[in-house]
């Protein structure tokens, strides 16, 4: 347990409550992440804990998108005050010793990674349809049953992982968003997490306690709320540079 709470954005807690609540912070996807030498890349994504609704790694992705993403633990991210970037407490070069997230297969769309005694499956991505040559987009379509690329990420077994554009439903079935960042406490717990709603420079952002949250699993977190109470929440202009 860490004696201090991480201080990533404090400033961007003010009027959420009416004052700055001290021991409540900010992991706001997408900010650079600083190891004891240098920056050593940015927060691409977070693993939860979808039970105890903990916050327990950090998936750093490289910066320039050249090497694997790692997985940290967030026992190593340490407070510092007025500094926005996510400071860790250990070397670049430690952070490339730690596991890599990102594995690759081809499968069938039909099919899920083969299963691990240690590790479950996070984020997936599809990278490439089969190529049929002479084949129009029809004909590609045609074949979907036939081996696809699947990037896919490995998380500790039992967690699950969000990221920045993971959906976030209603109670009664609505998309409403994307998921946005996480407020945690000096345990690492989850208190609100921060949904992003509309499109461009109309886009707002929604602080919901995590009791209001109904089940979060890998790239999708479920509300247990209709979408006519999410809008019933306060919603805050994003002042983001695209």
């Amino acid at each position: 347990m860490r004696t201090a709470p991480l201080v990533l954005d404090v400033r961007q807690l003010r009027g959420l409550s009416g004052r700055i609540a001290t021991n409540i912070v900010r992991l706001e996807l997408g900010r650079n992440v600083r190891c004891t030498d240098k920056v050593v890349g940015e927060l691409a994504d977070l693993v939860v804990d979808p039970v105890k609704k903990r916050v327990t790694h950090l998936v750093v992705k490289p910066q320039h998108g050249s090497g694997a993403s790692r997985l940290v633990p967030i026992e190593l991210a340490r407070p510092v005050d007025g500094e926005p970037d996510i400071q860790l407490e250990c070397t670049s070069g430690e952070v490339l010793e730690m596991p890599h997230v990102e594995e690759f297969a081809y499968l069938r769309l039909d099919e899920s990674p083969a299963r691990d005694p240690d590790w479950d499956v996070g984020v997936t991505r599809v990278l490439a349809l089969p190529y049929y040559e002479a084949a129009g987009f029809e004909g590609a379509a045609g074949g979907l049953g036939q081996d696809v690329g699947i990037a896919y990420d490995r998380v500790p077994k039992g967690e699950v992982e969000v990221r920045r554009t993971s959906s976030v439903k209603t109670s009664d079935g609505h998309h409403i968003g994307d998921v946005d960042g996480f407020l945690v406490d000096e345990e690492d717990q989850i208190t609100h997490f921060v949904l992003e709603r509309g499109h461009l420079w109309g886009r707002r952002e929604v602080t919901v306690p995590i009791g209001a949250v109904a089940k979060v699993e890998s790239d999708a977190v479920t509300l247990d709320l209709t979408k006519d109470e999410v809008e019933k929440l306060p919603a805050h202009k994003l002042h983001r540079w695209l």
